[in-house]
């Protein structure tokens, strides 16, 4: 193989492992899918918090989601003692990164079962899922 092919090859590789990885990286909490967030909000089995800001939410949230902004310095006051309660944090779609927000405060809580929303408010939109508007 001609060097030049083989060290153009090589970078390629390694760019796509160091995108991999960063990816991983950037997300240190497990995704939660649409439907599976749907579910728990119906059955109240899990905390799930909105992280787009009071107009967002305002405008139409996850049904029994809590509005970040607005409880972010008692976040404590409103999450269960059971520091192995589901906890969900979106924000407004795959590329906003504010759900580690409330992911991380909840993380520094002691949770430990801590979950990401990746669709966010736009994707659970998309899916047809009801939204509740705040009060």
């Amino acid at each position: 193989m001609e060097p030049n092919l083989y060290m153009k090859k090589t970078l390629a590789l390694l760019a796509m492992a160091f995108v991999a990885a960063s990816t991983y990286a950037a997300s240190p909490f497990a995704d939660i899918s649409v439907d599976d967030v749907n579910t728990l909000a119906k059955s109240k089995s899990a905390v799930i918090i909105d992280v787009n800001g009071t107009d967002s939410y305002n405008a139409g949230h996850v049904p029994g989601a809590l509005n970040y902004e607005a409880i972010k310095d008692k976040l404590a006051a409103n999450l269960p003692k059971d520091k192995s309660a589901v906890i969900v944090a979106y924000c407004g779609n795959p590329k906003c990164g504010a759900y580690a927000q409330a992911a991380t405060a909840a993380q520094k809580l002691g949770y430990t079962n801590i979950k990401h929303m990746t669709a966010g408010i736009a994707g659970w939109k998309s899916a047809g899922m009801k939204t509740e508007p705040g009060k």
